[in-house]
């Protein structure tokens, strides 16, 4: 009578404890959702031509049921835009909104959806100026809702599980697509039409999302996020940044235009190791002479703009990207530009984040 006994209170000891495990609180997830082409509604199933951004969050939400199986789920309509159409302001209200967010105890994380043609250059802000370790993670979709085989549904899933899981946390601003998990720094827009389209060249993927689980290979080392110094919490504004593509017989005019426009930088995508054409190499010193900053980057997809190579950085006041691409180097020189005007600072900056 006693083993039975024994035996029946170790049966409850283990429905119990199994009862515990599965009663644990799911994460508790917000989406803010800003248009795009997960969002995208087309005339036809099978066609190219869409609209972004005409179904709203709960449209989205309502394509998914399964999310509610592994996260509670909250969403806000924040934008609706197309994200070619992304501006400096969306972006401070967008980073603005994830930092009141996640200094709440209700919130355990966030997943933005975006249109890709942006997403890489909003998800290296966010990763400049969140500050919390909670994870925040980007996807979006190649193919609107209406196509015949939609990406975006499996993307909005797989980004919220991992927002909602433990391993993401402290890794910085994170984009899902494709069940592949890539750091904002790094990741990049490789090609027009494939749903395998965002790639982190220079590093890699950080990890996988498969049968509703992360698993992470890898860690972003550059400082982001809490160990980040660049407070927007007031701002409503950035400093003015502009891009110049280098190119063979390439013109001055370009630089001086945004040096007559008032810039208060100049990224100059060059060619190779962020070489500058010999036409336009007295317009940046121009600039560098008005107080303007100067970043080499180079429009090579892999490999860094190295310091010093066969442009004398030291000399001539120039910053280099390293491995930064021009749309990325742009954000870092804004978001320097709220702090410091010195150069030498800057290129620090730009060797740490």
């Amino acid at each position: 009578m006693r083993t039975f006994k024994n035996l029946a209170s170790l049966i409850l000891l283990v429905f119990g404890f199994a009862c515990s495990v599965s009663a644990a609180p799911l994460p508790r997830i917000h989406i803010l959702a800003t248009g795009g082409t997960i969002a995208g509604v087309g005339a036809s199933s099978t066609g190219s031509a869409y609209k972004p951004g005409q179904l709203g969050i709960d449209q989205l939400l309502e394509a998914v049921p399964e999310i509610n199986k592994v996260a509670e789920v909250t969403g806000e309509q924040i934008f609706t835009i197309a994200s070619q159409d992304m501006t400096d302001v969306d972006w401070l209200k967008l980073a603005q909104r994830v930092n009141q967010l996640l200094a709440r105890d209700d919130v355990d994380g966030i997943v933005i959806t975006h249109g890709t043609d942006t997403m890489e250059e909003t998800a290296y802000f966010l990763n400049l100026t969140v500050k919390s370790n909670k994870p925040v993670v980007l996807t979006g979709a190649m193919r609107p809702a209406t196509s015949l085989s939609a990406d975006g549904p499996l993307n909005l899933f797989n980004a919220v599980v991992t927002a909602g899981a433990k391993e993401s946390e402290g890794r910085g601003t994170l984009i899902v697509l494709n069940g592949i998990i890539l750091g904002a720094r790094d990741a990049t827009k490789t090609n027009t039409l494939s749903v395998q389209t965002f790639q982190s060249p220079n590093s890699g993927i950080l990890g996988y999302v498969h049968d509703g689980e992360v698993n992470y290979q890898l860690k972003n080392e550059k400082l982001h996020t809490s160990q980040s110094v660049f407070d927007i919490t007031n701002r409503t504004t950035l400093p003015k940044v502009g891009i110049v593509y280098g190119y063979a017989n390439a013109d001055p005019v370009l630089v001086e235009a945004l040096i007559n426009a008032g810039y208060e930088g100049i990224v100059h995508a060059g060619v190779g190791n962020g070489n500058i054409h010999k036409q336009v190499f007295p317009a940046l010193i121009k600039a560098r002479n008005k107080g303007i900053q100067v970043v080499r980057s180079s429009r090579v997809p892999t490999g860094p703009s190295t310091l010093d190579a066969e442009v004398d950085d030291q000399a001539n006041r120039f910053i280099a990207a390293l491995d930064l691409n021009p749309q990325k180097a742009r954000i870092l020189l804004m978001l320097a530009l709220t702090e410091t005007n010195d150069w030498e600072k800057i290129q620090e900056m730009f060797l740490v984040y």
